[in-house]
């Protein structure tokens, strides 16, 4: 049986993700988080890239071709070190930024965030020699690495690919200027990166499929387990038959004390009733005294049988009341015809007349 032999049969419940999720036990793929920053980073690269290279080749210019400073002191190095990082960092500040906006939105978007301070204290179970083995051989590093291998693969097929569409400008390199050739090779390299970054994202959301459904294994549970759960987190089941009997008991009481009490009960005929109070002197709209549905429906229904109270078929009305009104509350004002129509018949069934209700 499955059971017995412990198998993993049970859909993993709202409890247990929570607790595998505290414990930093999520679906994630590290190779989708690199893979994008990688591929992030040369498209920033290759939009903003160019500011970069004329900063430098200004500030080379201004270095090496215009008339030298010859104020060596401390006031005049610190005044030209500040004014060399403003502009800098006005450079190199929006691909950072952009880069890091990649990296944080490429691991939020797997596992959404969530901190865990534990995890920064050391786990001395980690350097465990036998723990150490059994990482080391387990099947999902046996995986990675021939995920690893592949990827290799991958990455190879790709640059001999971009590297050979560009063969014949590449053997021609030799006819063109010191800038040209470090221009063709700039791009060469960025383009080649970047379709190497496209296929590692690719193979990286084949890795996150991996993940998820490893995960997903993991968390599945026996049926002793749910058993288990549901017994921590609810209690003895017994003592919830107990306390679900208790509660069965109050709601009858109540109803019993509260239904004959009523001056009609509203039916849809049998699946709801609503019983209702009126009293004028002291109210200033009819109170719904008793609700239900189903079983509850069909003791408010005989109790009424039982102390004489009138049963009246009103099945919108019924529905309207027993949504919109709680326990004990007026009827809302937009219900007082209705309302009144049933106990005006009511009434007159006990040769009594209804006054007006009173508006609160």
């Amino acid at each position: 049986m499955p059971e017995q032999n412990g198998d993993k049969s049970q859909e993993p419940t709202p409890h247990r993700r929570q607790q595998a999720r505290e414990h930093g036990q999520v679906a994630k793929s590290q190779d989708l988080a690199s893979a994008v920053l990688l591929t992030v980073g040369v498209l920033v690269l290759l939009t903003l890239g160019g500011q970069v290279v004329h900063f430098f080749l200004d500030y080379t210019k201004r270095q090496l071709g215009e008339t030298p400073h010859l104020h060596a002191d401390v006031t005049f190095a610190v005044h030209s070190w500040t004014v060399l990082v403003l502009r800098l960092a006005q450079v190199m500040l929006p691909i950072f930024g952009l880069v890091l906006l990649a990296a944080v939105a490429a691991n939020v978007m797997q596992i959404g965030f969530f901190f865990l301070p534990e995890k920064l204290l050391p786990d001395f179970g980690r350097i465990s020699p036998l723990k150490g083995f059994g990482r080391i051989f387990s099947l999902s590093n046996v995986v990675h690495l021939a995920f690893g291998i592949f990827k290799i693969a991958v990455i190879a097929v790709v640059a001999y690919w971009c590297l050979w569409k560009q063969k014949d400008t590449i053997l021609g390199l030799t006819a063109l200027t010191v800038p040209e050739i470090a221009r063709f090779l700039g791009e060469v390299l960025l383009w080649t990166t970047l379709k190497i970054g496209a296929a590692l994202v690719a193979l990286a959301l084949l890795d996150f499929g991996f993940q998820w459904w490893k995960h997903e294994q993991d968390l599945r549970m026996t049926p002793q387990e749910v058993r288990e759960e549901m017994k921590n987190l609810e209690g003895n089941p017994l003592l919830l038959s107990r306390r679900r009997q208790v509660q069965r008991q109050l709601a009858m009481t109540r109803l019993s004390a509260a239904v004959p009490k009523a001056d009609v009960v509203i039916t849809n005929p049998t699946e709801l009733a609503v019983a209702v109070e009126y009293e004028p002197e002291t109210m200033a709209a009819p109170i719904v005294v008793a609700k239900g549905a189903g079983a509850i429906a069909k003791r408010i229904r005989e109790l009424a049988l039982q102390h004489g109270v009138p049963l009246v078929e009103k099945k919108p009305l019924a529905q309207a009341l027993y949504r919109e009104v709680e326990l004990n509350h007026p009827i809302p004002a937009d219900k007082y015809a209705a309302v009144a129509e049933v106990l005006a018949y009511v009434y007159q069934l006990k040769g009594k007349t209804i006054p007006t209700p009173t508006r609160a």
